[in-house]
């Protein structure tokens, strides 16, 4: 039995950037450039179609191997899509979160991280997520340690078992992710949202982000409409 619905929660690996850059005779930075601007397509698209969580993996943990003037460059795109485009986000009612660990970034993108999720936090429409600093194995690991210093400290006396786990994840608070789409050709999961991606759908294009357009989406959200979600059992 397929399904009709909207998923609640979708991913997206945002990948490309640097390869339509190069076949454009760019720049690398100027595909993240560009890519900034998809990200207010894709979202506003998200948000009209109703789903409720999007998720973008914007920064990764292993990021930090890029060369500095990269790193330094992405370190500014925060500042430059929030001047662009906190304005219309405010207007469509979309609350913005981020997953993964703020403390290493640069003081200027930390405060526009969180300038950003003030201003937004009592939005009421779509959620949409920053993974910045992230890695899958690193925020599982993070879970365990967390658990295990609650234990430590009385705060926790229920078995570790898969319900309690999640509580210990960033995502605790959103909806099971439904969708996982990448972008730009590559089939691997790259360390991200590693326990939440269990029973998820997947998507894979050979499209790059900057040109992953609003009806490309629409098109992955109805393939996602066509897939039988069986959670391991029989319909």
């Amino acid at each position: 039995m397929t399904t009709n619905e909207v998923p609640k929660h979708v991913a997206i690996i945002m990948d490309g950037n640097g390869r339509w850059a190069r076949e454009h005779n760019h720049k690398r930075t100027y595909g993240h450039y560009i890519g900034v601007d998809n990200v207010r397509n894709i979202a506003i698209k998200a948000n009209e179609l109703g789903i409720e969580v999007l998720t973008l993996y914007a920064f990764s943990t292993e990021n930090w191997k890029r060369p500095l003037e990269e790193v330094n460059y992405l370190m500014s795109l925060p500042a430059m899509f929030f001047d662009k485009f906190m304005g219309e986000l405010m207007e469509k009612g979309i609350r913005i979160q981020m997953i993964g660990e703020i403390d290493p970034f640069p003081e200027n993108t930390k405060k526009v991280l969180l300038r950003a999720i003030e201003r937004t936090r009592n939005n009421k429409n779509m959620t949409l997520v920053f993974a910045m600093n992230y890695g899958g194995r690193r925020e599982i690991v993070r879970g365990i340690n967390n658990y295990v210093e609650d234990v430590r400290n009385g705060k926790a006396t229920e078995p570790l078992d898969e319900k309690t786990f999640e509580k210990y994840l960033f995502t605790a608070e959103y909806p099971p992710l439904d969708y996982l789409i990448r972008t730009s050709l590559d089939y691997r999961l790259s360390n991200f949202l590693l326990w939440q991606v269990s029973y998820a759908e997947m998507y894979f294009t050979d499209v790059h982000w900057p040109e992953f357009t609003p009806e490309l989406f629409e098109k992955a959200i109805e393939e996602y409409q066509t897939r039988q979600r069986r959670f391991g059992g029989l319909k």
